[in-house]
């Protein structure tokens, strides 16, 4: 499909129906959703952060069914196993008694996978998710499982609950495309969600798009065109949160412990190119670069001592980072 004014106009006209819709069960959170629709129209998993209550599992349940996806949810907890997640062989037995081993499909297969509170399962557990994620496969003894397409990853966690949980280890954070944080509400707004939750006002969302939708925007996404400059501007924020390499920067020397991966500059690039289309834009801005900035790298990025005694957290190193660059 080839990129014209109308097939922009189209796909932008369809993601703000859906953004509407599922405004109608989640008050607030304009850039939560936002921000998760870009993940999910490039085909990235999505770390959702915040303390409990604040509508987390609801924005994914209301995303399933505005979206008309096959959903799933798994409650991680420390005795979770892998097979709870992927599934296994289990034994069974014909009409004639003949015993033989038969694939159970886990709850992994789905459009959409809601893991939640996913920093309190064993690191055996988080682990069993990494193939799903980045092959979009499951393998169980030699044979090997395609999952369902479209296929994403929604994980929470809550930043203030340290007993009994298990922090995900850095090549899995790799694995989320976004970290997305979920801020309190407003006065207003907790008004509102108590008008839709303890009043009950709160109506079922309707079905605006489907699977095939999303992967037809997918193939439009990759085809909006990106500038050298702005490319370069990109790869170049990537690059400075690594102080090992020449010219580094002093702030970066200073504050971090370890960089971003490639797949920071992929995440930035892709997500930079969805944003351009819902804006209903042909091409990736620099205001593009820094909106989806934060999002990309937070999770990527490791800060040291100094940076924490300095009271320094790695959105606002990722702000004094995109002041230093040169557009």
């Amino acid at each position: 499909m080839e990129i014209t004014e109308s097939t922009i106009k189209d796909c932008k006209l369809k993601v703000n129906k859906v953004e509407k819709e599922i405004a109608k069960g989640i008050v607030g959170q304009e850039d939560v959703i936002r921000q998760v629709l870009l993940g999910i129209l490039t085909g990235g998993n999505i770390l959702l952060e915040g303390v409990p209550g604040l509508g987390k599992t609801q924005l994914v349940k209301t995303l399933a069914k505005v979206m008309n996806l096959s959903f799933s949810r798994i409650q991680f907890t420390p005795d979770l196993m892998p097979a709870d997640v992927v599934g296994t062989n289990m034994y069974v037995e014909d009409n004639h008694g003949k015993g033989y081993f038969e694939y159970q499909q886990g709850p992994v297969f789905a459009n959409l996978l809601l893991a939640d509170e996913i920093n309190r399962a064993t690191p055996k557990t988080q682990s069993s998710m990494l193939e799903a994620m980045q092959e979009m496969t499951v393998t169980v003894g030699k044979n090997t499982y395609k999952l369902p397409q479209p296929f994403m990853v929604l994980a929470t966690q809550n930043p203030i609950e340290m007993e009994g949980t298990y922090p995900l280890p850095e090549a899995q954070l790799d694995r989320f495309m976004f970290k997305v944080m979920v801020e309190f509400p407003n006065l207003d707004e907790l008004s509102k969600i108590m008008d839709l939750t303890v009043d009950g006002n709160y109506s079922e969302p309707s079905k605006i798009i489907s699977g095939n939708d999303i992967l037809d925007i997918r193939n439009i996404i990759n085809k909006v065109p990106i500038a050298k400059y702005v490319k370069e501007y990109a790869l170049k924020l990537v690059v400075a949160t690594h102080g090992e390499l020449p010219n580094a920067s002093e702030i970066t020397k200073k504050y971090l412990k370890y960089g971003a991966s490639p797949r920071a500059a992929q995440a930035i690039l892709k997500s930079a190119k969805a944003n351009a289309l819902l804006e209903g834009r042909y091409n990736v801005s620099f205001d593009d670069i820094k909106y989806v900035a934060l999002i990309c790298l937070r999770h990527r990025i490791f800060l040291n001592f100094e940076a924490i005694s300095d009271g320094i957290n790695e959105d606002e190193f990722i702000r004094m980072l995109l002041n230093e660059i040169k557009v």
